[in-house]
């Protein structure tokens, strides 16, 4: 039996190795996103623990300092929050691209398993026929040998 050749193969390739490099983007910008989600955590521990030891402390200047110090954070924290809805639009514009290449692949993947499957059932078709064809030939060897 011929081997089955799918003519658009290239195309298909094509297609696999666009949808697993806007996987990898995909990817790379919800680590972004994660990393500024992890900045925010951390800068809220800092917060709470400089809003601990503001009140512990009796002396004005380092009372003083501590309320910088929580000023900057709040300050940190609405740079991350800014970046964070920044970086949300980010993944969503990847996921959308992600997701048209997937399509694309996966209408291919799709078109190539339809004509596999035809081609198949032709090779099949036309084997049958052939074996048929053998099998009348022999048969109609054997009558004519007795």
């Amino acid at each position: 039996m011929r081997r089955f050749h799918f003519n658009l193969e290239k195309v298909l390739e094509w297609r696999k190795y666009r949808e697993g490099e806007t996987e990898i983007e995909l990817g790379r910008a919800i680590a972004a996103l994660t990393i500024i989600q992890n900045s925010l955590k951390e800068n809220a521990a800092k917060h709470n623990q400089a809003a601990e030891e503001r009140f512990a402390q009796t002396n004005i200047r380092d009372i003083q300092y501590y309320d910088l110090y929580v000023r900057r954070l709040e300050s940190e924290k609405e740079k991350l929050l800014a970046e964070a809805a920044r970086a949300a639009l980010v993944i969503e514009e990847k996921r959308a691209v992600y997701l048209e290449a997937s399509r694309d692949r996966k209408v291919l993947d799709k078109l190539r398993e339809k004509r596999e499957k035809e081609y198949r059932k032709t090779m099949l078709a036309g084997e049958t026929k052939e074996l048929d064809d053998i099998a009348s030939l022999g048969l109609a060897r054997n009558r004519a040998e007795k």
